[in-house]
């Protein structure tokens, strides 16, 4: 790896802008890291030539000093956001070819400031998966891995490749999406900071849908305050997009004080689970230690309907994303596999356009809006999912920020856990409240696991304070002093 590839985003950025190196030489060692990188298959469509492109054009800009927000950065794009004549897959393939003709708000916003796209990164398919091996295209491969063992591991998901290609220095940074813990998860794995921002807060418009009331787009980066840059640009309102907030948009960067005396930091007894590991138990209470040694007071909280939790979301997720992905049917959108009658179409393009997840869950959502089961299954999950916000706002009541482990595990192996999806589902049990009470949340790097692997710490903030969640975010990055990296780099794999 190179020097440059080693910088974080703002320290990239910072180094621009004083001229210590050009855009186009930034670009090309992260173009020889993407290609380095190719054994962990986290990318899947390559943009070199555009890259450079867009490097020269930041480089003029640079030399004026008209230097834009983001301006000859190298960032990795989930290939769930659209983007202009760059294929879109959704890891599926039934979008195999697509090029769209239109730019998603959030990743023009990126180039609005001047980032540079090096490719679009691999994902679950339709973002559906913890362990990236759902894609029609691969899984992706975790660049670190256990102690004395070159097993190859999950690099979380669904944003597996943006986590992946970050960790691997072959990204400044990503886009990712986070749908019940999709940013936060392959962040915890992978050694990094993902950054779940309110629901609203970024623009949906041109991201492939999943479950439209659960998803949003966010950073993931190498440190809080590279998340912090990063959210900048993403995040604002979009007229495109009927969900997205007219709220301010505050200075997210200047947000990060480091004080965080005299604030409360609320601790969920329902997230002491059954057999959850002592070291995942160990960590908490060490982040616990860390808030209260910078001025905060750790209090208790309940979150009593957190058990309902997974239930829920697994009623709701895959009911959303039965009828988004109703519009693939080779018709309308999607490849097309003919049949002798337009039913034996549709059943032939789904049949062999859809994964075996997604085939699964279009059929557990179509279930629970059928006729008789509506109000027994939908509808009573849309009922809890209020009693669940209603438990966030009643524990902020008492506390300023919660803290939670980000996972109930380090990364596991490929093949370890497919053939169960309940557990792979239990992989989300601390990060999908969030998303059904559309909150913001944080996973930083907190530590190594006994097999050295990394292991994030949660911090989830009230409705529209990602300043307090990115403040007490890098109070815990600076506590845990996380400069381990992952065995790929390191020469080990």
């Amino acid at each position: 790896m190179s020097a440059l590839t080693e910088l974080g985003l703002a320290e990239a950025r910072d180094g621009l802008r004083a001229k210590k190196f050009s855009a186009r030489e930034i670009t090309e060692d992260h173009i020889k890291a993407v290609e380095a990188a190719r054994p962990l298959n986290a990318y899947l469509c390559e943009t070199p030539e555009k890259a450079l492109a867009m490097a020269a054009a930041s480089d003029e800009r640079l030399a004026k000093g008209e230097g834009k927000p983001l301006d000859g950065l190298p960032l990795a794009i989930k290939d769930l956001f659209c983007t202009e004549g760059v294929p879109t897959t959704a890891g599926s393939k039934i979008l195999e070819g697509f090029k769209p003709p239109y730019e998603s708000t959030v990743t023009s916003q990126l180039w609005r400031d001047g980032a540079v796209m090096l490719g679009k990164v691999n994902l679950d398919e339709f973002a559906m998966g913890s362990a990236n091996i759902t894609s029609a295209y691969g899984h992706v491969e975790n660049p670190w891995r256990r102690k004395g063992d070159n097993h190859a591991l999950v690099p979380g998901g669904s944003s597996g490749g943006s986590a992946a290609a970050v960790a691997a220095r072959a990204a400044l940074a990503a886009t990712g999406t986070d749908t019940g813990g999709s940013i936060r998860q392959p962040a915890a794995f992978c050694g990094l900071v993902g950054l779940k921002p309110t629901y609203g807060r970024c623009s949906r418009w041109g991201v492939v849908a999943f479950a439209s009331s659960l998803d949003q787009a966010g950073p993931m980066t190498r440190s809080v305050r590279d998340a912090a840059v990063m959210l900048q640009s993403m995040a604002g309102y979009d007229p495109k997009d009927s969900t997205s907030a007219n709220v301010p948009l505050p200075n997210f960067e200047a947000a990060l004080t480091g004080d965080i005396r005299g604030m409360r930091i609320g601790i969920p007894r329902e997230y002491r689970i059954d057999g959850m590991p002592a070291e995942i138990e160990t960590l908490w209470e060490r982040g616990i230690e860390w808030l209260k040694a910078a001025g905060a007071t750790p209090v208790e909280v309940s979150l009593k309907m957190t058990e309902y939790a997974l239930p829920v979301y697994y009623i709701i997720a895959p009911a959303e994303a039965s009828s988004n992905l109703a519009r693939y049917d080779g018709e309308r959108f999607g490849k097309r596999v003919n049949g002798d009658t337009l039913d034996a179409m549709y059943e032939n393009t789904r049949a062999e356009g859809f994964g075996a997840e997604v085939r699964r869950r279009i059929l557990i959502g179509t279930y629970v809006l059928s006729a008789g089961y509506y109000d027994a299954y939908y509808l009573k999950a849309q009922k809890v999912r209020a009693l669940i916000a209603q438990d966030f706002d009643k524990a902020f009541e008492s506390c300023d920020a919660l803290l939670t482990p980000t996972a109930p595990s380090a990364a596991f192996g490929i093949g370890e856990k497919f053939d169960n999806p309940i557990q792979m589902y239990l992989n989300d049990v601390f990060t999908v409240t969030v998303n059904l009470a559309g909150l913001p949340g944080i996973s930083v790097p907190a530590g190594l696991s006994s097999e050295g692997l990394p292991l994030g710490l949660q911090v989830i903030g009230k409705a529209f304070d990602e300043e307090s969640v990115l403040r007490v975010g890098q109070v815990i990055e600076q506590a845990a002093q996380f400069t381990a990296k992952p065995a790929f780099i390191a020469g080990e794999a």
